[in-house]
């Protein structure tokens, strides 16, 4: 049987290495993962205790409209609780968002490059994909706005950007929507929302009162540490959120997963301490990165992308040797650079010396 045509030009997601993987291949006994952009602090303890409480009666089906969790993070966002629909991450409710908007003859934007799964849903539903050149890292809004046409359904913003960590300010944000006509959805993917420090940043859950098109997606598996149970949101007007939980999946999302995300919401200790560690790492980073004089972007995440003067594939090839999984910027569109996770204190220090002694060795071979 074959599949839809458009496969034959299109792969399966290929993730980053998997720790046993690595560990078998180097004979290595310790793998340290700045890859996924994880949290290299794990989740609330909270979660952890009430897990066994939460992983019971497997044999009944999870609640379908997510009523805990809505109530609670409805009252936290300060929406009302039909505003908001589930996903099995926030990558699933980009996907609810391609199949209920996107046919054949419709078109999509996004920036290049950004989070893949926008482009990869999107080629599925048969739509015709823009991509707008970031510009030092951040979206070229204005080139957006020029490339709309009649035929445009969506306009995807990640803020920060996945892979550079670059946001788009309250005011570029809000001269972006002014300008979008109101029948183009635009999606402000905000994965990375905790991380963000700067002053600027919009305040988009506020914005939807202003502008009918806007969604706005969320996720609890970077700083909250719930990656493996895969449980994220979109937050819009009823409108919009009635179509998605059409197209949505009746019981997407796990009993154990919406159990625990309320847990997590709850626990601001452990939040705020995963966010300070991370802030505090991540600009001893790049300190580090301006005193070898490489460059990186601007980063609003837990992560950072450095610009090489070699391929990211051979930095990446050396760490995994030496038991540090990274992403090469090969293989996310951007070549000389990769992209780190920022992880604890002792695990950074040592990636730092191993950088340095391998840039070093790297460019004296060149110069001999």
């Amino acid at each position: 049987m074959n599949g839809k045509k458009v496969f034959e030009e299109m792969t399966p997601y290929k993730p980053g290495k998997q720790t046993a993987e690595v560990m078998k291949e180097y004979g290595l006994t310790k793998i340290v993962k700045l890859a996924s952009n994880e949290n290299p602090f794990g989740y609330s303890e909270k979660v952890k205790e009430a897990i066994p409480s939460l992983a019971t009666d497997f044999e009944i089906y999870p609640d379908g409209y997510t009523t805990e969790l809505r109530k609670v993070l409805a009252t936290n966002l300060q929406v009302d609780k039909d505003q908001l629909v589930f996903g099995c991450g926030s990558d699933e409710v980009v996907d609810i968002i391609c199949r209920t908007y996107l046919e054949e003859g419709s078109n999509t934007i996004i920036a290049n490059p950004t989070f893949p799964q926008y482009k990869h849903n999107a080629l599925i539903q048969g739509a015709t994909v823009k991509e707008i050149p970031l510009l030092n890292g951040y979206h070229d809004l204005q080139g957006m706005l020029d490339a709309i046409d009649n035929q445009t359904k969506i306009v995807w913003l990640c803020t920060p950007n996945n892979p550079t960590g670059c946001l788009i300010n309250e005011e570029s944000l809000t001269l972006f929507m002014d300008e979008c006509p109101s029948d183009v959805l635009v999606v402000v993917d905000e994965a990375y929302y905790e991380y963000v420090t700067t002053e600027n940043a919009p305040d988009s859950i506020k914005a939807l009162d202003k502008y009918s098109n806007l969604i706005v997606l969320r996720t609890f598996s970077k700083a909250y540490g719930l990656a493996g149970l895969r449980i994220g949101y979109g937050v819009a007007n009823e409108k919009i959120t009635t179509l998605l939980n059409i197209t949505r999946g009746p019981f997407n999302t796990t009993s154990v997963a919406q159990g625990a995300a309320i847990v997590a919401l709850e626990d601001t200790d452990f939040l705020s301490y995963s966010l300070k560690e991370t802030a505090k790492n991540k600009q001893t980073f790049m300190n580090f990165l301006d005193e070898l004089e490489l460059e990186y972007y601007d980063s609003e995440t837990n992560f950072v992308f450095v610009k090489l003067p070699i391929s990211g594939d051979a930095l990446f090839e050396h760490l995994l040797s030496k038991g540090y999984i990274i992403r090469s910027g090969e293989a996310l569109g951007h070549p000389n650079g990769v992209r780190i996770t920022i992880g604890k204190k002792e695990d950074m220090e040592q990636l730092q010396e191993l950088i340095q002694a391998f840039l070093i060795s790297v460019l004296e071979g060149k110069q001999s």
